[in-house]
């Protein structure tokens, strides 16, 4: 054997066990129904896409293709934020999307895992799989376990941070292309003696991200994979700080501390919960369009909603219908300001 042809043998190559999709909804765009397509064929496959490249709607048409073929439901976990949104979504293009169990694609929120038989469905989808990103995580590992014999598998999130390896390696191991130690091992060195910083060893760099490219449609806009970026040249994201002032504590120091250290953080946030709400209020208040409202306490929610009568907050201890009716009326223009913590939105 030449050696060159034994280097071409030793290339990991990703097995397809999908299928070639001859039609697929007429909604989609070019570039969306390449990728739909394509992880049709592939059948184990990720779609690493920015927010507002449809996203909902590849996984949605992805799903109803298998269902349709297989005569198997499509399973399709998400957020308890998006479920609902997700189902209205599929009215839209004509697909058949329920909460489950019902329907051919069946919507269901991650904290309802354990209450699923995996067995009784063709693929699954994960929707935001960066829930994946926690090499440790009670959930990562029992959505590996779960569907480790499902056939097909999507995982759409956005596009994942070059340099966190270790999102990629559970990604690859939950579509059974690599597990996360053997990727780490062959395209990684450590970094120092910290075990969770990992860099891409030079000599691997090209075919680590052609490795990537084999079972993963990565881009941040269209013309990432060749397709005009009409209508996606989105206006620039503008952030507008406000300081906070607080007046000199007594504590016998001439100045406030200004170290604050992951151990006093929650105690600074509530020395200054007064004055950081009300200058969040004021800014709701000067305007009359959508707000949401981000807090990291409780004590914080309690009084955004003492200030404004008419804001709604959505609270880790709601029940799970009370959350997602609140996110949909929220969306309707139902009430103009929510309050929640990112963790639950």
């Amino acid at each position: 054997m030449e050696y060159k042809e034994f280097i071409e043998s030793k290339k990991r190559k990703f097995a397809e066990c999908g299928f070639d999709a001859k039609r697929l909804n007429s909604s989609l765009f070019p570039f969306q129904r390449d990728i739909v397509r394509k992880a049709l064929k592939r059948g184990k496959y990720a779609i690493f896409a920015d927010c507002g490249l449809g996203k909902t709607f590849m996984q949605l048409e992805w799903a109803h293709r298998i269902s349709v073929r297989e005569k198997r439901p499509v399973l399709l976990l998400c957020p308890l934020a998006v479920g609902a949104q997700t189902i209205r979504e599929a009215e839209r293009f004509g697909i058949d999307a329920q909460k489950y169990p019902h329907g051919l694609v069946q919507v269901i929120n991650y904290d309802q895992i354990d209450n699923i038989d995996a067995s009784k469905f063709a693929g699954v989808v994960l929707d935001e799989s960066s829930i994946l990103k926690n090499m440790q995580g009670k959930m990562r590992n029992a959505i590996i376990s779960k569907f480790a014999d499902t056939k097909y598998k999507l995982a759409c999130t956005a596009t994942p941070s070059p340099n966190d390896p270790v999102e990629l390696g559970n990604h690859s191991e939950f579509l059974d292309v690599m597990k996360m130690t053997e990727m780490s091992a062959m395209y990684f060195v450590h970094d120092g003696g910290n075990t969770n910083k990992w860099r891409l060893k030079k000599h691997a760099t090209e075919q680590f991200y052609q490795w990537v490219g084999s079972w993963a449609s990565v881009l941040r806009k269209p013309l990432d994979i060749g397709y005009a970026d009409d209508g996606y040249e989105l206006p620039d994201l503008h952030f507008f700080e406000t300081v906070v002032e607080t007046g000199n504590r007594d504590n016998g120091l001439l100045f406030n501390d200004v170290a604050v250290s992951a151990t006093n953080f929650n105690q600074e946030l509530r020395l200054t919960k007064v004055s950081r709400m009300q200058e969040a209020v004021e800014i709701v208040q000067a305007s009359d369009e959508p707000f949401i409202v981000w807090i990291r306490q409780n004590e914080e929610g309690e009084m955004v909603r003492k200030l404004i009568p008419d804001a709604v907050e959505v609270k880790g201890s709601d029940k799970p219908e009370h959350k997602e009716q609140a996110f949909l009326d929220f969306i309707d223009g139902k009430f103009r300001v929510l309050v929640t913590k990112p963790k639950i939105a």
